[in-house]
């Protein structure tokens, strides 16, 4: 657990070291604040279905933009081959970078409750229930994405590639579900289960079943596995 937080204080203080940090809270702010101002001044839409779909079209644009630099930029300036001879596991290294970065994104995601407290102060109508399970939601697919996002860090050196590589995966999870009408009706139902926003409108709903929670943890743990297994790998090769 040491050798984990070091890790991860190191990151954060490496995200609010510097301007990239507040860049992203500010941005995304602006960017949900936006969407949300919108219905709520303009239509007179007293709840927060917009802000709840908003979250996860900007995730998957600005996650992947957050940890694209996890590894890949200890790569580019060498500093993960000192890593290696220090007495610090893979799994260490890589849980540490992951909660940085996942920290970040849960920080981002909590600027966005001032619009909650906001609906509270005009509207006696607001299910505090269903926002709960939806930042809940939320959260877990912020989670999943940062997994993605580090996986897809190890893979390259080049931050750029890296970061288009982390938009391609967790696009082809999102639009799982939007591609239905083409998928043959006998494996139909696999594909929806994959499918994040499947799981995250469950939990929106206010209806946190065990199998959302599982598929979220289930693949959190897979594609950090196979961040470990591949930075072994290249340990390994290397040695």
């Amino acid at each position: 657990m040491g050798n984990i937080k070091a890790i991860f204080l190191k990151e954060l203080r490496g995200y609010f070291n510097s301007p990239m940090a507040y860049i992203f809270l500010v941005i995304f702010a602006l960017v949900n604040g936006y969407f949300f101002t919108n219905t709520f001044f303009l239509i007179g839409q007293s709840d927060l279905r917009t802000l709840f779909s908003t979250v996860p079209l900007v995730y998957l644009f600005f996650i992947p933009a957050v940890s694209m630099g996890l590894i890949a930029r200890e790569r580019n300036i060498g500093t993960i081959e000192i890593m290696s001879t220090l007495p610090l596991k893979t799994r260490e290294f890589v849980i540490g970078k992951y909660l940085a970065a996942l920290t970040l994104i849960l920080a981002a995601l909590a600027v966005t409750s001032v619009h909650f407290f906001t609906l509270l102060q005009v509207s006696d109508t607001v299910d505090t229930g269903a926002v709960i399970s939806g930042y809940i939601g939320l959260a877990l697919v912020g989670a999943l994405y940062t997994s993605v996002g580090t996986f897809a860090s190890s893979l390259s050196e080049n931050q750029v590639v890296a970061f288009i590589i982390g938009v391609f995966i967790v696009l082809t999870f999102w639009l799982m579900d939007k591609m239905l009408i083409f998928i043959p009706s006998g494996i139909s139902g696999l594909v929806q289960y994959l499918a994040v926003e499947y799981h995250l409108s469950n939990i929106s709903r206010g209806v946190i079943d065990t199998r959302n929670l599982v598929y979220f943890f289930s693949f959190i743990g897979f594609f950090l596995f196979l961040t470990i297994h591949t930075l072994d790998l290249r340990k390994w090769k290397a040695g």
